[in-house]
């Protein structure tokens, strides 16, 4: 018998017993008898059964599944940063013996991408979820929220929410840039740019904030020149900085970039120019990811854990699912400078 043909029938016939006696065994009911037990454990065994999924659910079974959903117009294979976290968010699950569901989304505001993540909600295919690169007030996350579902949300911060069911982590992004901004300093450079990123999501505008109040601190000029747009991504830094160059405008002795892929792509572009760094412009990155140090110069960045995160992450969101409170919970991590080879003292 094929294997997609085996049911609680034949479990039933092969031990002996009634169907809905396989049924109580397999959803662990405790009115069992430990012979009876036995003998449809040891049928499912021979037969290769598996339940189905749907009617454990049916029968208020967790699906012991966790859905990743990743928010990305562009390709996610490409960014080392990103399949670093779904690794992560893969590995931890697996180590409370969960699995994990993937889901990209493209574009929130395409409703039927968005009815399709409701779904996999609503349907019960998941325990809770995880969110990552969301802006910071995401409206259809806020609903799934207020539905009830277990969330946990990267990049956010919500501290007037008071839903039990909403699990936030973030790292110190103004502490990051401020350690960047003074180790220049240290460096006598005082002609300081920044590279942002998306400054709709929370780390973009922290940092963003950390760079600006780093700058006052230590009583630097903000050259609005000096500001340069830009998104988490390698070519949103390379195009960013090549139109800046394409400028041919006074530069600035150093420039922070958002992230270590913006940097990436920004220290292209300054080659591209017939520029290098640090000899004629420093450059710092911030995440320290996997090719930071490998990178040529190496990487100066500031390091974030976002293993020991999304480890944090993972046990605060299951321990909600097998044991809801209401406790709100936040997950954290600070930040450190890792000094390298892409910066220069000013003379």
């Amino acid at each position: 018998m094929k294997k997609n043909e085996i049911n609680s029938i034949e479990v039933a016939r092969l031990a002996g017993v009634s169907r809905s006696t396989v049924s109580r065994v397999v959803n662990n009911y405790p009115n069992v008898p430990i012979e009876t037990k036995e003998k449809v454990m040891k049928a499912i065994k021979e037969l290769n059964y598996f339940p189905n999924v749907s009617a454990q659910m049916l029968a208020g079974k967790k699906s012991r599944t966790i859905g990743l959903f990743m928010v990305s117009s562009g390709e996610v294979s490409v960014d080392v940063l990103t399949n670093m976290m779904i690794v992560s968010v893969i590995e931890n699950a697996s180590d409370y013996d969960y699995y994990v569901l993937t889901y990209i989304i493209r574009d929130t505001t395409d409703v039927d991408i968005i009815n399709n993540v409701k779904e996999i909600f609503y349907q019960r295919r998941i325990d809770g979820g995880i969110f990552i690169g969301t802006e910071h007030y995401e409206p259809f996350v806020e609903e799934l929220i207020q539905e009830g579902f277990i969330i946990g949300v990267f990049d956010q911060e919500h501290p007037e929410q008071t839903s039990g069911n909403r699990i936030v982590a973030n790292f110190n992004n103004e502490s990051g840039m401020k350690q960047a901004i003074a180790y220049l300093v240290g460096l006598g450079h005082r002609e300081i740019g920044v590279i942002n990123g998306n400054v709709k999501r929370l780390s973009g505008e922290r940092k963003y904030e950390g760079f600006t109040q780093a700058m006052e601190l230590n009583s630097l000029p903000m050259n609005p020149s000096w500001i340069l747009p830009a998104d988490f991504t390698e070519e949103a830094g390379y195009s960013s900085m090549k139109r800046y160059l394409e400028r041919q405008e006074p530069l600035p002795t150093a420039f922070v970039a958002a992230n270590d892929s913006i940097a990436f792509g920004a220290i292209r572009a300054i080659r591209e120019q017939g520029l290098q760094v640090p000899a004629d412009i420093s450059v710092i990155g911030f995440d320290d990811h996997v090719l930071s140090e490998k990178h040529s110069p190496p990487l100066t960045t500031v390091k974030v854990d976002f293993k020991r995160l999304f480890k944090d992450l993972m046990s605060v969101l299951i321990t909600k699912i097998e044991k809801p409170s209401d406790d709100i919970r936040q997950v954290s991590v600070d930040s450190s400078l890792i000094i390298r080879d892409s910066c220069m003292r000013k003379e």
